[in-house]
């Protein structure tokens, strides 16, 4: 029965007579483990392929909505963790071993007539997997992923004449947005993927054509592809994979707070293998930027294109090619120091994740009147004399006795009343204002100091909207407010961003009856004080 199947898809598809022809193919005797590479590339791709079609089951590509189900898919979803590990490290490892593929070609001298093309398809396949790191990294829409986004839209900016219509192109004019983000995500989804596979089957259709590059002097009778090769390579990506595998459990992948256009204090890095064009950057200034961003990136690309043309000698052996080995050792010191360098300049920030917390983040547990606090406190600058190692002030996080919230306000009002001789001028708040910022700073202590310190614009000026609204007068934010309206904790999983939008404008809308009046928020106000409601903990 399985024969008569095989004998009625051959005789209608050839399948069997293909496969046949895939396996026994004969491949020069010299063949072995140095050319694993690229059965792994392929495989990665494949895995890179099948985690973002998973992903993609559960993952709202519009920003927001992008972070909100990502952090679903991390949290709620069997094995969403782990599908996301193995895509965010594959992404990786594909670039690895890409590299380390043409690494091989090009110091066995594969790349030599008549495998010309194979080579030139093998360095587009390489900037197609970097676009896939540049514009996969938006896609989460946390911090991390937004202002890394910014700083590569700016870089296309700089380019010569082409400069405004990439940046039109990518959608970058202005700022960040919807836009910037449908494009990455249509490159990431819908183009680069069969752009991909193009190249793959012309790829290997080359290798097929012209053969397995031989050593040189190899006299030896031919081997065929199956089983030695196909062990070999099938043993490597096993490897490959358990390590893929491991990253994917071991090392988390961080999810940091939503995208905060106004954090300008948020200091952007790139994935590590950008990072060695990060540093190059740093040596060029001004009106030379565009050297360090566009000129030596286009002439390294445009290198690797030229290289068989360049080098039309005779294959020799590999221990004999000192000129190719050479450029291979230069490059590698070049890179190395390069991302090294890259490495020891970044500045020691604390990289939180979002979905590690054991709960809530401490910015989330206050009260929207002390959250609101912190914004007048940065609003008047207090850090500039209040902070650790200042003698101008009192360190008021630090300090283990607290004035009462009456002495504080007053202290406000008229700071030479208070402590005669203070250079303190009075602040400009209302009253309401003066009692959120005394309220955050009888919340504020050495223990929580550091998250209070860290939280997110975002949230702190929606606290203040919510304040300014005196929304607390119908409802409750953790515990503190009036229960004429529900509870606003939890929000996030019983509205979308757009019902809330649309209940601030509409109320009697969206809630028929309801005794809310309607908002003119600007969309400024409107994006803060929503986003601030959507990060309320559950109840």
């Amino acid at each position: 029965m399985s024969r008569k199947l095989i004998d009625w898809l051959e005789h209608r598809t050839g399948v069997e007579t293909a496969i046949k022809s895939f396996l026994y193919e004969d491949i020069p005797a010299s063949s072995g483990w140095h050319q694993v590479f690229g059965s792994i590339a392929l495989f990665l791709f494949m895995t890179q392929v099948f985690t973002g079609i998973m992903l993609a089951f559960n993952y709202a590509p519009t920003p927001g909505e992008a972070y909100n189900s990502l952090k679903y898919i991390i949290t709620e979803i069997t094995g969403g963790r782990m599908i996301r590990g193995l895509h965010h490290w594959g992404s990786s490892m594909i670039i690895v071993i890409v590299v380390l593929h043409m690494c091989q070609v090009f110091l066995y001298g594969s790349y030599k007539k008549p495998r010309e093309a194979t080579w030139m398809v093998g360095v587009v396949l390489l900037l197609l997997t970097l676009a896939y790191g540049l514009t996969g990294y938006l896609l989460p829409w946390d911090n991390r992923a937004y202002w890394g986004t910014v700083v590569t839209t700016q870089i296309a900016a700089s380019a010569p004449v082409m400069g405004p219509y990439l940046t039109r192109l990518l959608g970058g004019e202005g700022s960040i947005g919807v836009v910037t983000f449908a494009r990455f995500y249509a490159l990431h989804v819908l183009l680069l993927p069969p752009a991909t596979m193009i190249l793959i089957a012309l790829h290997v259709y080359l290798v097929r054509k012209h053969g397995v590059a031989p050593a040189v002097n190899d006299t030896a009778p031919k081997k065929r592809f199956f089983p030695e090769q196909v062990f070999k390579d099938t043993v490597a990506t096993f490897v490959a994979f358990v390590i893929l595998f491991t990253l994917a459990i071991a090392a988390k992948v961080p999810l940091e707070r939503l995208a905060d256009p106004t954090d300008t204090s948020y200091i952007p890095r790139p994935e590590w293998y950008f990072l060695f064009l990060f540093q190059t950057l740093k040596f060029f200034s001004g009106p030379l930027e565009v050297v360090g961003s566009i000129v030596l990136p286009t002439l390294a690309i445009i290198g690797l294109f030229a290289i068989p043309f360049i080098d039309r000698a005779a294959l020799t052996q590999v221990r004999k090619r000192t000129v190719a080995i050479g450029v291979l050792v230069l490059a590698a010191l070049g890179w190395g120091g390069l991302t090294a360098a890259a490495i020891a300049t970044t500045p020691n920030t604390v990289t939180v994740s979002v979905v590690d917390q054991e709960g809530p983040e401490g910015w989330q547990q206050l009260s929207a009147e002390e959250l609101a606090g912190i914004g007048y406190y940065r609003k008047e600058d207090c850090a500039s004399c209040h902070s650790p190692g200042n003698k101008l002030g009192a360190d008021l996080a630090g300090t283990t006795t607290k004035k009462t919230a009456a002495w504080m306000i007053a202290h406000f009002k008229q700071p030479q009343q208070n402590m005669p001789g203070t250079s303190m001028p009075a602040i400009q708040l209302s009253n309401s204002q003066m009692n959120a910022l005394a309220a955050f700073l009888l919340k504020w202590n050495p223990k929580n100091a550091r998250e209070l310190e860290a939280a997110p614009a975002f949230a702190v000026e929606g606290a203040m909207v919510y304040q300014g609204q005196k929304c607390g007068i119908c409802h409750q934010v953790n515990g503190v407010g009036q229960k004429m309206g529900p509870s606003l904790n939890g929000v996030a999983g019983r509205r979308s961003r757009e019902w809330m939008e649309e209940h601030f404008r509409d109320p009697q809308k969206m809630s028929p009856g309801s005794p809310m009046p309607p908002y003119k928020f600007s969309s400024r106000d409107m994006d803060r004080i929503v986003s601030y409601l959507l990060e309320l903990p559950p109840g």
